[in-house]
């Protein structure tokens, strides 16, 4: 073991995004000696990419907000299927969390008279989203970061983890990775492990996913031996741009529909009026002229007395809503929809209120949409299955193993509402990090590491430099993102997924004989070799769990069960181990009893 470089830690803390860094900051401040890991450099999370705001029931912008509210748009948006509990805490802290961040520093947008302004977003009933222009997602990883370094937290950038170690009980002893750089082992031993590595985007083709989500850590707990939950609802966030090429999915916030942003077709139609489904009858506007009132009352920051427009429906609705329209034949050029904030906000308005929009429009498609509309398409944009934990502390059924942000399933049910992953981020890294530190006080000694799992470990990593033959590993990575886009996308079908199923088995038999050449310093191919071996699991529990759960539901569609079953599939959640023999498995399991004062807030 002398030979590895080796770090110890109470705590060490995978990944470096908003529930990394909240997790770390609790964990430090509650006496526990913190590792913080990152697979690229620190400031560079994912989550600098979440623009349109963090969701918490202040009632800054409209008093009638509550965290009651908050929780029943959140279990709605859900359709039913969320762990209860997960949504309870998260509509309870969230405002305790965001006013945390304002005093850490964080310079949030103010109402006229100072409080901390929020705006609309799809699937919430008041204006909920607090924000820094479109700039969210960055300013808090600016604010976590700038109050993280007071901590004393150990930061390693650019190192990423490959395997969780555990010892003869099956509690967690460490980590196993690799410095990106040289490509040389390192270990983090720690008497807690909480994993923040976000999701799983990189698996299809069209995606808002930085390069770092390839599903490391799913994969990790997996192997572990935890399990998964609600692998099968991967959401595609409606608006991505569709042109240029070299851009192709990159996010468009939501906030720009939040803002009064309508969408439209090749006909010039708003044809979100034609898609309200049933449950949301009521809650949007039908006409032009009550959607018109709301958006003027939003202008001029007024409390709106008509319903929402039907654009700032769930993301699921108005991504289906989009594909109906391109598949129709009234897409735009370039196979997406039109997206129009000019005819409805001034362009000062505009550059104020959305200036990375407007920017990105510019810079890299040389359209200015403060005269004209955006071209939009469905992008893979966020997963809400993940690792399954215990809804107060956010333990693994690993002992000692924690798991918080997008990597941890159960919060957001089958779909997820906009702003609440940044919500989700703060809400339960802290509590992570909280219990994490409380186990490892509470744990006398650290675990040994086994000297021959990590040998094993290590010599399977570097296979692909000893053979003599062997694919490139990038086309096995394209095939899999294009397979994934077409088979396992927005709309499923029985003989599709079948198809997947078998193409993953062609697609693994492959991967298991990738050649790298060169040597193991600075090798992207031997990284995107080690990242296969994540995306093709999860990607089969993804695939399976679609194929099990036989109804239409949230962000999963069915073309062959095009009906929701709230009979039998509405009480019952997916599971997902890894077997004994490496396979994966999937199991129903009922949801957990909702407590009756629960119940009440959801039952119209």
């Amino acid at each position: 073991m002398d030979k590895y470089e080796t770090y110890e830690h109470d705590v060490v803390v995978i990944g470096a995004g908003g529930a990394g860094l909240r997790a770390a900051i609790e964990a430090s401040s509650a006496g526990a000696r913190t590792a913080l890991v990152c697979k690229s450099l620190l400031g560079k999370a994912h989550t600098v990419m979440a623009e349109g705001g963090v969701a918490a029931a202040l009632a800054s912008a409209d008093n009638r907000d509550s965290w009651q509210t908050h929780f029943r748009d959140t279990m709605k948006g859900g359709k039913y299927l969320n762990q209860y509990r997960m949504a309870e805490l998260h509509a309870q802290e969230a405002p305790e969390r965001v006013r945390e961040l304002q005093e850490w520093g964080a310079v949030f947008d103010r109402t006229r008279v100072g409080g901390i302004n929020q705006r609309n977003f799809g699937g919430h009933t008041y204006p909920r989203l607090a924000h820094v222009g479109d700039r969210t997602g960055l300013e808090m990883i600016r604010t976590l970061q700038d109050q993280g370094v007071h901590q004393g937290i150990d930061v390693f950038m650019e190192a990423t983890v490959r395997h969780i170690l555990t010892d003869d009980d099956g509690h967690v002893a460490g980590a196993l990775g690799y410095w990106r750089e040289s490509g040389r082992f390192v270990i983090f031993r720690g008497k807690s492990i909480v994993l923040a590595t976000g999701g799983i985007g990189r698996c299809w083709d069209i995606t808002s996913n930085s390069w770092e989500y390839t599903a490391d850590g799913h994969a990790l707990a997996m192997w572990a031996g935890a399990e998964l939950i609600d692998s099968e609802f991967v959401q595609f966030h409606p608006t991505g741009m569709v042109w240029p090429p070299s851009v192709k999915g990159t996010l468009i916030t939501e906030g720009v529909r939040g803002e009064g942003g309508v969408l439209k077709n090749s006909d010039g139609e708003r044809f979100m009026f034609d898609n309200i489904p049933e449950m949301f009858q009521g809650e949007y506007a039908e006409t032009e002229e009550e959607a018109t009132r709301w958006v003027n009352a939003v202008v001029a920051d007024e409390r709106p007395d008509a319903r929402r427009p039907p654009e700032l429906l769930t993301r699921d609705v108005v991504a289906r809503a989009i594909r109906r329209e391109v598949r129709a034949g009234r897409g735009s050029p370039h196979g997406g929809v039109f997206l129009d904030i000019a005819s409805k906000r001034s362009p000062e308005a505009i550059k104020r209120k959305l200036p990375s929009m407007y920017h990105q429009f510019k810079e890299l498609a040389n359209v200015d949409i403060t005269t004209d509309p955006m071209e939009v398409g469905p992008t893979c944009h966020y997963t809400m299955g993940g690792v399954r934990v215990d809804p107060d502390s956010q333990e693994t059924s690993v002992p000692g193993l924690f798991a918080a942000g997008e990597v941890a399933g159960g919060m957001h049910g089958a779909n997820r509402l906009g702003g609440n992953s940044l919500s989700d981020l703060i809400v339960f890294g802290k509590r992570a990090g909280e219990y994490a530190a409380q186990h490892a006080k509470d744990r006398e000694a650290m675990s040994d590491v086994d000297a021959e799992e990590v040998e094993r470990q290590a010599e399977t990593m570097l296979a692909p430099f000893h053979r003599e033959q062997g694919e490139n590993p990038y086309t096995i990575h394209e095939d899999l993102r294009l397979m994934m886009q077409d088979k396992v996308g927005i709309v499923r079908t029985e003989e599709d997924l079948v198809e997947a199923l078998e193409a993953l088995t062609a697609l693994r038999e492959r991967a298991a004989t990738v050649r790298i050449g060169g040597n193991i310093g600075f090798n992207p191919g031997w990284h995107l070799a080690l990242d296969l071996e994540n995306m093709l699991d999860i990607s089969e529990a993804v695939t399976r769990s679609a194929l099990m759960r036989q109804e239409s539901r949230g962000a999963h569609t069915r073309e062959d069960y095009p009906d929701t079953d709230d009979v039998t599939w509405g009480k019952q959640n997916l599971v997902t181990r890894q077997a004994e023999d490496g396979s994966v498995e999937v199991r129903a399991e009922p949801l957990p009893e909702m407590p009756e004062e629960l119940k009440e807030l959801i039952k119209d």
